[in-house]
């Protein structure tokens, strides 16, 4: 029997739920499945397939039919220079940390030479800005204006944690308060599928992997958590927050930076950003970090997310340059400019919602996943020549087999949405041939 990658439950399947990114409407389509426990190396496939979680609840959105087309995007840490915007805001936090006081007296105390001084003033060092004023770089005496600590710590709930979530909630996303709660941070932010382990690369390197929090304090006050999955080539932000009484410093470009810093210094390399919604505007600043590549609905290439490209999605809902380059999409010269949604700030804590309203339901529920033409998942004749199905890890009450050896098997129809063959491969369809090998199927 094959190692187990990825036991994934029974899938909650494809539905029409309201958007927790962007518009807040019913209309962001996408295919849902639970699971107990992925590889850090399975999880990091997902993404580059277009997938993400939402702490237990892995989805992937149905891009060309949501109200919100979302893109995979992904930095390289390597090749990263801060804008102008992004160094003024670092600069203007590192003064805030140290304090006049201090930058004066510790440039006496503390010189650097011509041409430390001389490089500094013209190149700007993104992992040496970003650490600049952080304790264990402060050189002492004089004492710093205040101090700054960044710990890496697993992603268990403390009282500490969730009183800093409950603010950023109420304040900066105007929740109500009845609808925060410790059992929803718990949920969305401390239940991770992820086990945290250690792995050895490159000549004898370590390097995390796993779910953890991402601690910023200033003076021992948690003010900022960056929710992290650390994966094999990337660091994935999950979630970031910040307490309402550093809003005025910048903290999401702030651990922006911080999280690119870790990506390049660990060995990580990439920084995925999260979903980009090039409609909404208000979620576009992910886009401002450079350079980018957007993963392809389709293709699963990797584009540049560069100007020329960012004037194609101003043009359409829905695109895919593998779709244009094998001529599926229409000349967009003369296409009518998509309006971009004017939004409150996204809040990526509502995907799975709680609300008391009802979504409307699918128009054509008994379709199956494979026969939606959605973007990027295998269609039949795809599955019939790419996945054996039969083949397929399966777990019933504990006990692991392969889905032939089940006794409806053989009679199941696969194009009965009700059918154990097809739930099973509308499941393959949407992880694709590799992945559908690796994974346990498991029906409680």
């Amino acid at each position: 029997m094959q190692s187990q990658a990825a036991t994934l439950l029974s899938p909650i399947g494809y539905s029409n739920n309201r958007c927790g990114y962007c518009c807040n409407k019913s209309g962001s389509f996408s295919y849902y499945v639970t699971t107990t426990s992925l590889t850090a190396k399975f999880y990091q496939s997902l993404l580059d397939r277009g997938w993400r979680r939402s702490g237990t609840l892995l989805y992937k959105p149905d891009q060309s039919a949501s109200c919100c087309p979302h893109y995979t995007i992904r930095l390289d840490s390597d090749q990263f220079h801060a804008s102008k915007d992004q160094r003024q805001v670092q600069n203007r936090f590192n003064k805030y940390i140290l304090g006049d006081t201090y930058i004066k007296e510790a440039a006496r105390r503390h010189p650097l030479s011509r041409e430390q001084a001389k490089k500094r003033n013209k190149d700007f060092n993104v992992a040496e800005r970003v650490h600049e004023c952080e304790k264990e770089q402060v050189k002492v005496p004089p004492e710093p204006a205040h101090t700054l600590t960044v710990t890496l710590e697993p992603d268990n709930f403390t009282e500490e944690k969730y009183i800093l979530f409950e603010n950023y909630q109420r304040v900066v996303h105007h929740e109500p308060p009845q609808k925060i709660t410790k059992h929803g941070f718990k949920n969305f932010l401390c239940s991770s599928p992820l086990p945290r382990s250690e792995e050895v690369f490159d000549e004898g390197r370590v390097r995390r992997l796993g779910s953890y929090h991402q601690c910023y304090r200033i003076d021992g006050k948690l003010v900022a958590i960056g929710v992290l999955d650390l994966l094999p080539q990337c660091v994935s932000a999950v979630y970031f927050m910040y307490h309402e009484s550093v809003h005025e410093h910048g903290f999401g470009k702030l651990g922006a930076m911080r999280e690119i810093v870790l990506a390049k210094e660990q060995g990580y390399r990439w920084w995925y950003a999260g979903f980009y919604i090039h409609s909404c505007i208000k979620m576009r600043y992910k886009g401002d970090f450079s350079p980018q590549y957007m993963l392809d609905p389709d293709s699963y290439a990797w584009d540049p997310l560069d100007t020329e490209l960012k004037k194609k999605l101003d043009k359409t809902k829905f695109f895919s340059l593998s779709r244009e380059r094998s001529g599926l999409v229409e000349d967009l010269s003369n296409t009518t400019k998509q309006p971009p949604h004017i939004t409150d700030t996204p809040n990526e804590a509502n995907m799975v919602d709680d609300s008391d309203e009802d979504d409307p339901p699918l128009s054509d529920p008994d379709t199956p996943l494979f026969a939606r033409s959605i973007p990027g998942i295998l269609t039949i004749d795809q599955l019939q020549h790419q996945v054996d199905l039969d083949s397929i890890n399966i777990q019933v009450r504990g006990l692991r087999a392969e889905a032939q050896q089940l006794l409806c098997w053989d009679t199941s129809d696969i194009n009965s949405s009700s059918s154990i063959k097809c739930i099973i491969a509308e499941l393959a369809a949407a992880v694709g041939p590799s992945l559908a090998k690796e994974m346990v199927v498991s029906f409680r």
